[in-house]
């Protein structure tokens, strides 16, 4: 194979691995699925791709990643000013999880188990739960008791999506 095709094979490689993980792990307080507050579009392309749909309806602009299109499932970010305010699970991604074991589809005690008691915030016809750390809040949202998703935001932005 010439130099020229192992440089067209590595791009296309390169192109496949970007996406929302499979398996995203939030990191309370510090980074969601590989972003962190504060990064740019570009880092957002950079780590997730360019395969996201826009929310026309949306106060700050929003952009969700899905697993496949017009499906529910994946994950969404809003932006301030070209920065990341909010990272927010869509529907109930499986295999996704905090980097303490807290999975989606486990029952909300297994919340106050790993993270004592949390705040909550009822948003309509689902909860929010709350972790406070520095100037970051991690947010565990819960259908019927069970654990549907995550969130990452600024410290005392409303946990709702």
């Amino acid at each position: 194979m010439c130099a020229y095709s192992l440089a067209v094979v590595a791009v296309a490689l390169a192109a496949l691995a970007l996406g929302l993980p499979k398996a995203g792990v939030v990191v309370p307080g510090a980074s969601f699925a590989g972003l962190r507050l504060g990064a740019t579009e570009a880092q957002v392309r950079a780590t997730w791709g360019r395969r996201y749909g826009t929310c026309r309806g949306c106060a700050q602009p929003t952009w969700y990643f899905t697993y496949a299109d017009f499906q529910p499932q994946g994950a969404g970010v809003a932006f301030r000013k070209g920065r990341v305010t909010s990272l927010f699970t869509l529907w109930a991604p499986a295999r996704w999880r905090t980097s303490r074991g807290l999975t989606i589809g486990q029952p909300e005690a297994r919340a106050g188990a790993l993270y004592g008691s949390l705040p909550r915030t009822e948003c309509g016809t689902y909860a929010a739960l709350v972790l406070h750390r520095g100037r970051v809040d991690t947010q565990v949202y819960v259908y019927k008791g069970t654990v549907w998703g995550f969130g990452l935001s600024r410290a005392g932005a409303p946990p709702c999506h």
